[in-house]
């Protein structure tokens, strides 16, 4: 095998006819650079492995519909898959894309033939989590929303935030984006909440079809995260190259924190029907996964190389998920805009309040009375949308960076950027668009960093218009033309299904961030202040900052 490997880098050439052009610039130096691979994977090996996973991923689809698992799953768990099979195959695409930038800027031949094979998994991943969203349109007994996530997902007021993270992969300095921040954090860290923790909720729920699945994706990421490691000791080769790796890992990991845990937290907590107290709460499985497995045993060993280690932001990623909601604050922030997406989403009961109780204390004070009037409010009966009626919820402002917004209402930062007020849902946010990514850093040339710009908040692109006709632009209409998509209940009685009708009564939708730019100087203090006195739970500032105007 190391003779085959050795073979291979023979057909390595650099070209001497004409000068090549970098399609994809790094601001990074590998001169001295020790040029390994650790792992070294051929494709002899490679493929037959490959071939042998295939098998046994299309047989257990085949042996789900023979066994009715569709007629046992549960319909709250199907419910998220339509939003999370809609995203995640983007990040992988993206992950395939990203690695010709690794091999136009990483001057390893040995390193670029597993490179070359991570690219083929990347693909096939995409391949088997498609074909694994199509059996669920065929099977579940509610196929709208699988059917039509290709549209929905990327003008969608969640999905546009998977996009976000998945298009982070292939923009900026090519060893930021596809070695850092893809392979160095969420590869190596938070594929374990994504495809080990995940997998084993959809089996508590009787989806045994998506735990093989990602199973077998998540059995590639060993070569994925051997690549980065491997990628990462050439740059720390290099003294000039520590202050940009701290940069990145600073970036990289409150980003992935931002994106995953809002994502992934929502789909384990409020999409299973399991509410066993030995269960683990995803705080709990975020602690042994992340903290302990790769924080603790790979993030911190890293510093006997010189490396300073973002333990701050660590820290408050671990406080924001346990001691501010974070994930209870996404959740909730789902069901409100109920009607701007393509799945349903099931009202918590008693059974669900007791579970979150036990394992977030002090979860009902915050969260249990906007649940309540979530259910009370969840057919048409008269009323009008959650996200219109008064249920002491403030729509909340869209982070410009990680576009999840911004719901713990302490954190909000408010700073014109180029010409534009923006908020953000941290400094962590605000420091990544405002200093990261710009041309220079600390007074050194970062011409590939790029910036964060173009139309990336959703609410901005609506602005004014009548929910009604959002909706069908978007997509969000099942096929009767008039039906919605989304409903905030499982109920499938025509009767207590809401349609366009019932949609456009409610009032316009409304751009916060074109908002706030509309205001004075002094007006847009006054609503800073009231808007941080807010929550938890969306709540309104009590008492009001006097003469703060409001948003939402």
């Amino acid at each position: 095998m190391a003779r085959a490997h050795q073979k291979i880098q023979e057909l390595s050439w650099d070209p001497v006819y004409h000068e090549p052009v970098s399609q994809y610039g790094t601001d990074y130096k590998f001169h001295k650079a020790n040029k390994k691979d650790p792992l070294k994977q051929v494709l002899r090996s490679y493929f037959p492995m490959q071939e042998e996973k295939d098998h046994r991923v299309y047989g257990a689809a085949d042996g789900a519909i023979r066994g009715n698992m569709f007629r046992q799953v549960q319909e709250r768990w199907m419910e998220w898959q339509k939003l999370f099979l809609s995203i995640i195959p983007l990040p992988e695409i993206s992950a395939a894309r990203a690695m010709p930038l690794l091999v136009d800027t990483v001057p390893n031949p040995e390193l670029h033939n597993t490179l070359a094979i991570q690219m083929i998994d990347e693909v096939r991943h995409s391949t088997i989590q498609q074909n694994l969203k199509r059996i669920y349109m065929n099977n579940y007994i509610d196929p709208a929303g699988f059917n039509s996530s290709l549209r929905c997902f990327q003008n969608n007021y969640a999905g546009t935030i998977g996009r976000q993270f998945a298009e982070g992969f292939i923009t900026g300095d090519a060893i930021t984006a596809a070695n850092i921040y893809l392979q160095l954090v969420a590869e190596t860290a938070f594929t374990n909440v994504l495809f080990v923790a995940m997998p084993g909720e959809a089996a508590a729920n009787g989806d045994y079809l998506l735990p093989t699945v990602f199973h077998s994706v998540q059995s590639d990421e060993s070569r994925h995260i051997s690549n980065g490691y491997a990628t990462l000791l050439m740059a720390l080769s290099d003294e000039d190259n520590r202050e940009l790796l701290e940069r990145d890992l600073r970036y990289a990991w409150w980003n992935n924190h931002c994106v995953v845990d809002a994502a992934i937290g929502t789909f384990i907590e409020y999409g299973t029907k399991d509410r066993r107290k030995d269960r683990e709460s995803y705080a709990e499985m975020w602690r042994r996964w992340i903290y302990d497995d790769y924080y603790r045993s790979y993030l911190v060993p890293l510093e006997k190389y010189g490396l300073k280690i973002p333990h701050d932001v660590v820290e408050e990623s671990w406080n924001r998920i346990w001691n501010k909601g974070y994930v209870h604050e996404t959740a909730q922030f789902f069901a409100t805009g109920w009607m701007w997406n393509y799945w349903r989403i099931d009202p918590m009961t008693d059974k669900d309040f007791e579970w979150f109780e036990y394992k977030y204390p002090g979860w009902y004070d915050k969260y249990g009375a906007w649940w309540e009037n979530y259910a009370r409010l969840s057919k048409p009966r008269g009323n009008l949308p959650i996200a219109y009626e008064d249920v002491n919820y403030y729509y909340p402002h869209r982070c410009w960076t990680c576009m999840v917004p911004c719901m713990i209402r302490e954190d909000m930062v408010c700073e014109k950027v180029d010409d534009q007020w923006r908020t953000y849902c941290s400094e962590n946010c605000y420091w990544t668009d405002a200093v990261a990514f710009r041309p220079t850093y600390n007074g050194r040339p970062t011409p590939n960093m790029g910036q964060l710009t173009g139309a990336r908040e959703w609410e901005t692109l609506y602005h004014g218009w009548n929910n009604a006709d959002l909706m069908a632009d978007g997509g969000y209409v099942r096929a009767d033309g008039k039906t919605c998509t989304a409903q905030p209940h499982l109920s499938l009685d025509p009767k207590d299904m809401w349609t366009l009708d019932d949609i456009r009564k409610a009032p316009p939708a409304q751009s916060p961030n074109v908002l706030i730019n509309e205001m004075t100087d002094s007006e847009r203090d006054l609503w800073a202040q009231d808007y941080r006195l807010g929550g938890p739970g969306g709540r309104y500032a009590d008492p009001a900052v006097p003469g703060a105007k409001r948003t939402a």
